[in-house]
Parts: structure tokens; C-alpha cells; sequence
């Protein structure tokens, strides 16, 4: 963004300050509007959690058939992610957007109407394609569109929204609920359960409309040889002052000859170039911290330290509040400190809350019903400890792994490499949530232990692996996982 003195004018009589807040307007309302994907995303994956014993008791599940209803969608993200790259390489980061809002509109309404269980699966993995595209072509479009001195606050839009979306769907699923005097009660000629499926509806619409508003990534522009209109956007949302120079420089980093495909992350580190197992490693590690067993599995793990049902879903909508506010700050911290200096204290903050969780349940004993509760003061412990994760989290893994996905790779394999890196998370999002019932059979302190491993783990997976790329330009990304020393073009 051009960086200009408040006395400064043009010719026109426009200041160059007020040139400059305009471009900034735009670049942050065109970045919200592709983050909105982000908050379908939070949205689809959590909606189901007020509706899940309505439909197992509508569709009468056994405990498996209904805990596969609940994961199914995390196969979908998983494919949807995987071909979301080659899909955004071929037609465009806007089309890839459009795609993800209509498979988002027809899941809401297919999950609100479905006739049983099996087309209820369907429809959720129809809706876990949009959003694992969405996961792909957000934090690449919010990149490839950002100032690099603001990029890393724009690129956390991601997280704020997809934490904004998992809150909005728990507020209205009990909103619905309590309207209809339960999820299972009818409402408006249809069981409640159905509506919380159905209100997705809308905001997929919004999405829709506001993507075929915004402008094409002027990175894919270039690729694809609309020079004139990459020029075009780099001038009004990014405010770049020499286009020319600057396309040039994207130019350099793209082989405008051939059309980008998976092929071209092949590399000499076991198959892959070495920034994609960066990216892979990256996304594994946040989901093997175990956050999403806080949020599938927090009304157990309440239950467990004295409180009872209703206390406990209070606490888990209190816990989704307190992600939202976290993540506002570290867009306020992320391109002030860095990339990395977040991550470390988030490595390490997680491991020792993590590992007062293990300890704290060791000291649990089983009821009757073999449910776990914990004697004071280990309850407090492990309450306090497990909200202290979600800050931990929610301040630095939650919303840096997007950002830094969205912009560590090169030009050439960006949507690509960043399709195979959120790919693996969703793998491993289903590995983590599948596997915590087994893990806590064995004990919730080798659960909890388990994921403390990963935490500290990651911090030295961040300390020599992950390079700063704060206020770094997106042509500076090489292949090695290194960032070039470039002199960066002049800040518009």
C-alpha cells in the first residue's frame, strides 16, 4: 500500500493519504469477502453438534452409524482440498470460490431435507467438498492479493472467520433449538435438527454474491497472460505503484508456457520439493495438538470436572468466544512479531497446558458408569489448563498455519502445494477426532499426553524448519523452503 505524507496531493486534489486509506479499504474488504469462505467452513464443520442426537434419534443410529455421520464430512474436506489447487490453477481463484458457495447451498438444504441416514452422509460430504476447497483457495487468494506488510494480519481473516462461523452455528442450532422447545421438536413444518442445517443456506448465498465481486488474483492473472488486467488490480486493491516492474517480478516466478499441476511439487525429499513437506508438516502438527477434541468432545471433558449438561455446552459456546477474541489479537500481533516468535510461544504454551491436562486426569477415577471425574484440585487444573490451551491455540497455531499456507510457497506450485497441505490436515483432523475415543479408553492421561508430545514437538519443527516470511514478498518464496533476500518493491 502506498505509504504517503498526509500533505501530499495530486493533481486531482486528492490526497495521497486518502488515495492510500482507499486502497486499504478495498484490499481488506476484498480479503473479507474471500474469507467469508472461512466462516462456511466453521460453520458446516460445527452446525451438526446441535443436531447430532436429533438425527440419530430421527434416523435411529447405533453409536457407530452416528459417529460416521458426524466424521463423514471430514472426507469430503479432504477431497475437496486435494483438488481445489488444480481446479483453482485451471479456472481461477473466483470460479474455485463459486464452486465451494454451491456446494455449501446444496448440502444445507440436502442435510435439512434428507430422506435417511445414507443420503444425510452424502449431502455432508458434499458439503465437506465445499469446504475443504474453501480451506485451499482463501488463504492463497487473501495472499496473492495482499500488501506483503499486511499480509499476515489479512491472511488471520481466515481463522477469525472459520472460529466466527463455528460460533454463529452453535448460537443458532440453540437459538433453533430453543424455539422449538428441543433439536427433535417441530418447527416451522419441519423438525428443528433440519433447520440448522438449512440456515447455512444463507450465508452460502452471500459468499456466492460476493465472489463473482471480486477481482481475479493478479498472480493468476499473469499466468494466464491477462497482463492488462493483473496491472488493473495490482493497482486498485494492492496499490502497487511500478505495475510494471512488479509484473515482471511475478513473472519471473511463474512458467507462463505450461499449465501448473500436482506434478510440479515432485521433488528429490522423498517425492515432494522440501516447502511442501513444510506445508504438510505444518498442517499435521496443528491438528495432532488435539484441538478439535476440545471443541467435538468438550461437553465430556466439562462433565468430567463437576459440571452438568447444560453448564457444560455454556461453557463450550464461552470457549468458541474466547477463540474469537484470541485470534483478533494475534491479527493485531502477527506482522509485528512474526511468524515464527507466535508459533514457538504457542509450541511451547500448548505443551505445558497440554501436559498439566495428563497430569491432572491421572488423578481421575470412574464411576459406575465409567464416566471420569476429577477431585479438587486437579478439576480446577484441568479446567483452567484446557481454556489456557484454546488462548495458546487459538493466539498462534489456529490462525498462523493459514496464513503461513497461504503464502511460503512459490508463485509456481502455490495452489497446488497449498491444495496437498490442507489435504493433510484434513486427513489428520480425521485421524485426531476418530481415534480420541480409543485413546481416552486407555486413559485420558496418555490422550492428553499424546498430544502434549506433538506440541513440544512442533516447536523444534518450527525452529529449524519454518522460515520468517513477515513483510516478505510472495516472489521471495522458493522451493527449499527458503525466503529470498530481495529488495522489495516500493510500498504501495
Amino acid at each position: 500500500m502506498a505509504q504517503a505524507n498526509s500533505s501530499g496531493t495530486s493533481g486531482s486534489g486528492t490526497t495521497r493519504s486518502g488515495t492510500a486509506n482507499g486502497i486499504r479499504g478495498r484490499v481488506i474488504g476484498v480479503s473479507i469477502a474471500a474469507a467469508l469462505g472461512g466462516f462456511l467452513f466453521g460453520f458446516d464443520t460445527a452446525v451438526i453438534n446441535g443436531a447430532v442426537d436429533a438425527l440419530a434419534g430421527a434416523f435411529d443410529l447405533g453409536v457407530g452409524l452416528k459417529g460416521f455421520a458426524v466424521s463423514s464430512a471430514l472426507i469430503g474436506c479432504a477431497v475437496g482440498a486435494w483438488f481445489a489447487g488444480p481446479l483453482a490453477n485451471r479456472f481461477g481463484r473466483i470460479p474455485t470460490m463459486l464452486i465451494a458457495a454451491v456446494l455449501f447451498l446444496v448440502s444445507a438444504i440436502g442435510s435439512g431435507l434428507a430422506f435417511g441416514v445414507i443420503d444425510l452422509i452424502i449431502w455432508r460430504v458434499v458439503g465437506g467438498l465445499g469446504v475443504g476447497a474453501a480451506s485451499v483457495i482463501a488463504p492463497a487468494y487473501i495472499a496473492e492479493v495482499s500488501p506483503a506488510h499486511v499480509r499476515g494480519r489479512l491472511g488471520s481473516l481466515q481463522q477469525l472467520a472459520i472460529v466466527t462461523g463455528i460460533f454463529v452455528a452453535l448460537l443458532s442450532d440453540a437459538l433453533l433449538a430453543g424455539v422449538a422447545g428441543g433439536a427433535a421438536e417441530p418447527l416451522w413444518g419441519l423438525d428443528a435438527w433440519r433447520w440448522m442445517f438449512i440456515a447455512e443456506a444463507i450465508p452460502a448465498v452471500v459468499y456466492g454474491i460476493m465472489a463473482m465481486r471480486l477481482p481475479e488474483s493478479p498472480r493468476y492473472l499473469v499466468a494466464r497472460g491477462n497482463v492488462d488486467k493483473a496491472a488493473e488490480v495490482l493497482t486498485l486493491v494492492t496499490g502497487t505503484i511500478d505495475v510494471k516492474a512488479k509484473i515482471t517480478e511475478i513473472s519471473g516466478t511463474i512458467n507462463t508456457e505450461r499449465t501448473e499441476s500436482l506434478s510440479d511439487l515432485r521433488g528429490n525429499r522423498f517425492g515432494l520439493k522440501p516447502i511442501v513437506w513444510v506445508g504438510i508438516l505444518l498442517s499435521i502438527f496443528q491438528q495432532f495438538v488435539g484441538i478439535n477434541v476440545i471443541f467435538y468432545y468438550s461437553t465430556t471433558l466439562w462433565r468430567s470436572v463437576g459440571f452438568d449438561e447444560s453448564d457444560a455446552l455454556t461453557i463450550t459456546v464461552i470457549t468458541s468466544v474466547t477463540n474469537i477474541v484470541v485470534t483478533i489479537i494475534a491479527i493485531l500481533l502477527v506482522d509485528r512479531v512474526g511468524r515464527r516468535l507466535m508459533l514457538m510461544v504457542g509450541s511451547i504454551g500448548m505443551a505445558v497446558t497440554l501436559g498439566l491436562m495428563a497430569v491432572a486426569f491421572s488423578f481421575g477415577t470412574l464411576d459406575a458408569e465409567g464416566a471420569v471425574s476429577l477431585p479438587d484440585p486437579w478439576s480446577t487444573v484441568a479446567l483452567i489448563s484446557a481454556n489456557a490451551f484454546v488462548v495458546f491455540f487459538g493466539a498462534t497455531w489456529g490462525p498462523l498455519v493459514w496464513v503461513l499456507l497461504g503464502e511460503m510457497f512459490p508463485n509456481s506450485i502455490r495452489a497446488g502445494a497449498l491444495a496437498v497441505a490442507a489435504a493433510a490436515q484434513w486427513a489428520a483432523n480425521f485421524f485426531i477426532s476418530t481415534t480420541f475415543p480409543a485413546f481416552a479408553e486407555i486413559g485420558l492421561t496418555f490422550a492428553y499426553g499424546f498430544y502434549a508430545f506433538f506440541a513440544l514437538l512442533s516447536f523444534f519443527f518450527v525452529y529449524f524448519k519454518v522460515a520468517e516470511t513477515k513483510g516478505k514478498e510472495l516472489e521471495s518464496m522458493t522451493e527449499d523452503g527458503k525466503v529470498e533476500r530481495r529488495t522489495r518493491a516500493p510500498r504501495s
